[in-house]
């Protein structure tokens, strides 16, 4: 699922109570507290090869850093529970956030925060790397849900705050880790065997890169002054029930160690500006606009002016809609224009390629068999490219270095003319794919999967969009339709890829036009979504525009929220599907709103 109105924040937190009891593992009185690292030096020595390898390091390890390594090489050397198990695998992960809002409404600041948080990952296998924990339990729901959840670490370089948190969540993962390596093995003894005989995890290089880590810099008293000025203007508009501008901000490092010598210590920052308005039409419809301005820096946000008129453009697109006519169940030819061309790519093609979907047997596995098949136009070509920061002028969200399994981003060519020639790949291995490229991504407190970053689609067959237009009507003409459509503006879309449902997906539009085949004004609709099922809707690509565009959004799924980025240009399909929006039967407001006299008044 992907939309574009998420706002920045730090990510919901799960709370965990922690007991202090523990399980009865051999070894546990190993986990003494100890001053100093001195210790960890001979396990150290081991790791040193790997890592000068692939080492890329630009600045010097924090603390944190060094606390998190030698409890990872301590718990390597001394941690086995009685029948002689032993993590193979250990990486710790903390994610350190820092975050800010400030949101107007009406003239009024409605949120002006500022947070920071530290959490900690764990990711602990046992067995080894062609079998261990994570492996799928069929007929137990999906296989890999082991992570360990959201873990609070101290704010501060306390080592022997950290330590302690690292050491009394490392047994409680473990057990859990060691109880579920038995199920596996009980599982495999039952069931059929399984199609897909790769293994677990893959073997992958050590990486070394060191960022200095950024703080997050913000007067949000200034920008709480410029969204006072700006949403002001909403007061002209008493029609208009809900509006706000809201500036999200991140500033997040993230430091990673693990057994195989990866160390990582990267940041990245994002600001994003969320404008939004609503109504609620007289047939109980509620409507709303969104625009977005995204950004990798404070100095490439808009200027007051540039907001001031995406803001008064939002709310022009609401009021048109609040007129505008219910649109009717319509199949037939249809333009999405290229940011509404490029959710729909990433909803009914970007989430049937992630490579862990075509190893889960739960899962409808749409492409798992059609390597080296034709699966779209010969005319069209798709890739993801986390490595990509910018299109053009524009900061894509997609944009990383190093996934968060410790693999360096890669371009992942998906389609070549048509043809179907990878999946995205994390490091749970495929048939024929024994590999990451790169796309193992995750939410704090979650467990890696295959996820999109930047995903582009490139195509040989470019005409300009005032000839889509005419190819449109045309194709109305030729069917013998009265109009066909054009969906200007998607807010997102979600999509079923699992067995248990329809392999369906549904598209949001929120601008959307009849265009008519003899030649009348396009006319403004609203209460449409998009729906089909992939395999078909592929067929009916036509041509393609030559001007690609950019949605910048965020994406949920299997390992929490992502930030994404996806690109197409504009495509005609011959055939598209809409069906009513469902809509609140509830009234407008029975009195006047305020605002509407204080308009009258001045």
């Amino acid at each position: 699922m992907i939309n574009a109105d998420t706002l920045e924040q730090s990510p919901r937190r799960a709370t965990r109570r922690v007991t202090h009891r523990l399980a009865v593992v051999a070894a546990l009185s190993c986990f003494t507290l100890l001053n100093g690292n001195s210790f960890a030096e001979p396990s150290l020595k081991k790791f040193q090869a790997t890592q000068n390898k692939h080492s890329t390091t630009q600045a010097s390890p924090e603390p944190i850093m060094k606390f998190m390594e030698a409890e990872m090489l301590y718990t390597m050397e001394h941690l086995a529970a009685y029948d002689g198990t032993k993590p193979y695998y250990l990486g710790y992960t903390t994610y350190e956030e820092e975050s800010a809002i400030v949101a107007a409404s009406l003239g009024a600041v409605i949120r002006n925060s500022q947070t920071k948080a530290r959490n900690l990952n764990i990711d602990l296998r046992v067995g080894g790397y062609e079998l261990d924990n994570t492996h799928q339990l069929r007929d137990s729901g999906r296989g890999q849900a082991v992570g360990s959840g959201n873990i609070r670490l101290s704010l501060d370089d306390d080592e022997d705050a950290i330590r302690h948190t690292l050491w009394l969540n490392t047994d409680r993962v473990f057990n859990r880790a060691a109880k579920r390596l038995a199920r596996v093995k009980s599982n495999l003894k039952v069931k059929v065997e399984e199609e897909d005989q790769s293994h677990d995890f893959s073997v992958e290089d050590a990486q070394v890169h060191y960022t200095k880590p950024r703080k997050l810099v913000l007067d949000r008293e200034q920008w709480a002054s410029k969204l006072r000025a700006i949403t002001a203007l909403a007061r002209r508009y008493p029609l208009i029930y809900d509006s706000s501008v809201t500036l999200g901000a991140i500033s997040a490092n993230r430091y990673m160690v693990t057994s195989e010598g990866t160390r990582l210590q990267t940041n990245h920052r994002r600001f994003r500006i969320t404008i939004t308005a609503g109504t609620k039409a007289d047939d109980g419809m509620n409507l709303s606009q969104n625009h977005t301005f995204n950004a990798a820096s404070p100095e490439k946000l808009p200027n007051d002016r540039e907001i001031t008129e995406a803001f008064e453009k939002v709310i022009a697109q609401v009021l048109a809609l609040r007129r505008a006519p219910l649109a009717e169940p319509y199949i037939g030819p249809a333009i999405l224009r290229n940011r509404a061309s490029a959710v729909f790519f990433h909803e009914i093609f970007g989430h049937r390629i992630e490579g862990h979907r075509q190893k889960d047997v739960t899962e409808g596995q749409t492409f798992t068999k059609k390597i080296g098949k034709a699966v779209l136009p010969t005319f069209l070509s798709v890739y993801d490219d986390p490595t990509l920061s910018v299109f053009g002028d524009v900061d894509l969200r997609g944009y990383y270095r190093f996934d968060d399994e410790g693999v360096p981003a890669q371009r992942a060519t998906l389609i070549d003319k048509g043809i179907l020639r990878s999946f995205l790949l994390s490091r749970r291995p495929l048939e024929g794919f024994a590999r990451s490229n790169g796309h193992g991504r995750r939410q704090a407190g979650r467990a890696a999967v295959s996820r999109q970053a930047n995903l582009l689609v490139e195509s040989t067959k470019q005409v300009s969009f005032s000839r889509i237009r005419e190819l449109l009507i045309e194709e109305c003409k030729k069917q013998g339709k009265p109009y066909g459509l054009l969906f200007e503006d998607i807010s997102g879309g979600f999509t079923t890829t699992s067995r248990r449902g329809p392999q369906s997906f549904k598209v949001l539009p929120i601008v959307a036009y009849k265009v008519y085949a003899d030649g009348r004004p396009d006319e403004l609709i609203r209460g449409a979504d998009i729906v089909g099922t992939p395999l078909t809707s592929f067929e009916k690509i036509l041509y393609t525009g030559d001007d690609p565009a950019v949605f910048n959004g965020s994406c949920g799924a299997e390992s929490g929220w992502m930030p994404v980025s996806a690109i197409s240009p504009s495509i005609l399909v011959s055939t598209i599907e809409i069906e009513k929006r469902t809509r609140s039967q509830s009234k407008p407001p029975i009195l006047d709103p305020p605002l509407d006299k204080q308009a009258l008044s001045n």
